[in-house]
């Protein structure tokens, strides 16, 4: 029963998510040039997207179900996919790091700011980690033209 409670505590306090736990670029372009843009630029770093999770869709579709009248997102997908060279060198460095992979960078636009696409992805630990955060800031930005 301990065991249950600490991991119950555990998973309550990971659950909540600050500003300072993202990096998130707000754009003036449409959701789908945006959702256009991240597909390119992962696929353009030699990558393959593993899963599009389309979010936004499954919230607003099971919303009346759940007894809700809140439309979070007017539209909301995640991007999954994964470096296996960043990978590797990550796990390398510490095998624990698999709970990162795969990677995930998500696109939402809100109701209460249909005119903002935003993009972001959460940030990573210090030390290796920081290579995986760098890789996913480049893609976010190349995806909305803010090319380096």
């Amino acid at each position: 029963m301990k065991r249950l409670l600490a991991s119950l505590a555990l998973t309550i306090a990971a659950s909540s998510v600050s500003a300072a736990d993202m990096i998130t670029y707000d754009t003036d372009q449409s959701f789908d040039d945006v959702t256009f843009g991240l597909e390119s630029a992962i696929l353009d770093a030699g990558l393959v997207i593993d899963h599009i999770s389309h979010t936004g869709e499954m919230l607003e579709r099971t919303r009346a179900d759940l007894g809700s009248d809140i439309t979070l997102f007017t539209a909301a997908d995640v991007y999954s996919f994964c470096s296996a060279k960043i990978s590797r060198e990550v796990m390398e460095a510490d095998p624990m790091n698999i709970v990162f992979c795969p990677y995930d960078i998500f696109v939402m636009v809100r109701p209460d700011t249909p005119d903002t696409t935003t993009i972001g992805f959460r940030t990573f630990p210090d030390g290796p980690m920081k290579q995986v955060e760098a890789l996913l800031d480049g893609i976010a930005k190349a995806a909305i033209g803010l090319d380096n």
